[in-house]
């Protein structure tokens, strides 16, 4: 753990997670960390990171645990339902967002209060695993960039690449051997001044958001040394689901349209 965390006083649970799983990432893993100088010192910021794996959390709160700033997530409220893992996330100081809901409003304003109070708030803003068929940033949502204009704060973009190979997407079992490289790459902040002073609607929100979207796939240009789509992907455009395993959605939509009338499959 760095001198910048130390100094901040973790959450006596981050502290432990910190303490358990720094170790396991560092032997199970290997780093590729790059645009640290990016990261903000001090002060509140959203920092936000494209979404290919399950594992995602573990590696980007590693490298920003590394760079001084721990990151505080904002979390399906699924994952703080499971039993011991939610007690330990709550703890931690994450905040659960309840998608699609009255309760999403709690989570935006917690989210705000957070950055005020001058921390390194972690943003997914896909909201979800990409759904992208070659794993490139599909079109964001506007959360992030919401909070952003609203405290103008710095909005940090990151790229991420590598924990797919730990985690396939919507996989449930690890392949930690051979080590894999974990490589995120921090870019600097993205320039909103220009809309602080227009109203936050979603004309704005959207600008914000799609600048964002735009660095992180630029980032990741660089650690992928490919070039991106000329389209960037659209669930909604494709008939994709926006949550949810769409594999698992594909072969239960599959097998509904190939079930008999009698209930029978054909």
């Amino acid at each position: 753990m760095t001198a910048g965390a130390r100094r901040r006083r973790l959450p006596l649970a981050y502290r432990f997670a910190a303490l358990v799983l720094r170790p396991l990432l560092m032997r199970v893993t290997k780093r590729d960390w790059r645009g640290v100088e990016n990261i903000p010192a001090e002060g509140g910021f959203v920092v936000s990171t494209n979404h290919i794996s399950y594992a995602d959390p573990l590696v980007f709160a590693h490298f920003m645990l590394d760079s001084g700033r721990e990151a505080y997530f904002l979390g399906k409220d699924s994952l703080f339902a499971i039993p011991v893992v939610g007690w330990l996330l709550k703890k931690c100081g994450q905040i659960p967002v309840y998608r699609n809901s009255t309760a999403a409003a709690d989570a935006y304003r917690a989210a705000v209060e957070g950055v005020r109070a001058g921390k390194a708030l972690g943003i997914f803003p896909e909201g979800t695993i990409t759904r992208d068929p070659d794993l490139w940033p599909m079109r964001g949502k506007t959360g992030a960039a919401r909070v952003a204009l609203e405290t103008r704060c710095p909005l940090v973009p990151v790229a991420q690449w590598g924990a797919h190979e730990i985690l396939s997407p919507y996989g449930h079992k690890p392949s930690l051997f051979p080590r894999k490289t974990m490589m995120m790459y921090a870019g600097p902040p993205v320039d909103l001044s220009d809309l602080y002073d227009r109203p936050t609607d979603a004309v704005v929100l959207r600008e914000a958001t799609d600048r964002l979207m735009d660095r992180i796939t630029e980032l990741l240009e660089v650690l992928r040394e490919e070039k991106r789509p000329t389209e960037r992907f659209d669930p909604r455009r494709h008939g994709v689901p926006e949550v949810g395993d769409p594999v698992k959605h594909h072969e239960i939509g599959r097998s509904r349209r190939h079930r008999r009338p009698d209930g029978s499959g054909a």
